[in-house]
């Protein structure tokens, strides 16, 4: 399956690892997925006019994420707390994170994956910390985040496509249907079939 992602969708995999470390949330889920789509403004997520037009970025979805994360970012699905059981089931799938992590950072230099780190602010002259994940570790993708993966791939093959895009992600989102990510979509009152008939147009032009 990792063969089968575009350069792009291996950006993505790791830049929702990169969401839930910058936003000190653990486990990945749908919500750290979703916003990875929507970091490069100008993809063919973020641009979907059924987003664009209903104010949808990855700003708006990262005030969502803030507003709406507990401890549990999943609270309906349990996570899976180990990493070894959890880099076994992304391998299950054909997903190596740190095959991605290599691969784009032969390519855009050491470091390109990681996200600047907000300034921490200042009360009563004492630093306020955030619960931190590990700064470098591998953090876990949650259940509903690890369907959506296989989603793509699901959506790639009913396609018809041998390759596996944003797009694909974006549909495996929307297919899954019940994570965080859907339940921001559905606030911001998107409409799921007009998004999903957009980015499946996307794909198609891709492959005219």
């Amino acid at each position: 399956m990792f063969e089968r992602f575009t350069q792009a969708a291996r950006e993505a995999v790791m830049r929702a690892q990169e969401e839930a470390r910058d936003l000190r949330q653990s486990p990945i889920g749908t919500q750290h997925v979703l916003l990875a789509l929507l970091a490069d403004a100008t993809g063919p997520v973020a641009t979907a006019p059924a987003l664009a037009e209903r104010g949808v970025d990855a700003r708006s979805v990262r005030a969502a994420v803030i507003r709406l994360v507990g401890p549990d970012p999943e609270p309906s699905t349990p996570a899976i707390d180990t990493t070894a059981d959890d880099a076994a089931a992304l391998k299950a799938i054909g997903i190596d994170l740190d095959a991605v992590r290599r691969a784009i950072e032969e390519n855009f230099g050491p470091g390109s994956l990681r996200l600047p780190q907000p300034a921490t602010p200042k009360r009563r002259g004492l630093l306020r910390r955030a619960p931190r994940t590990s700064d470098s570790g591998h953090i876990p993708f949650s259940p509903r985040g690890k369907k959506i993966l296989e989603l793509s791939l699901r959506e790639a093959i009913r396609l018809g496509h041998k390759f596996i895009a944003p797009e694909h992600i974006m549909l495996g989102i929307l297919r899954e249907g019940q994570g965080l990510a859907m339940q921001i979509l559905t606030e911001a009152e998107v409409d799921p079939a007009r998004l999903r008939a957009e980015v499946t147009r996307s794909l198609r032009d891709q492959v005219a």
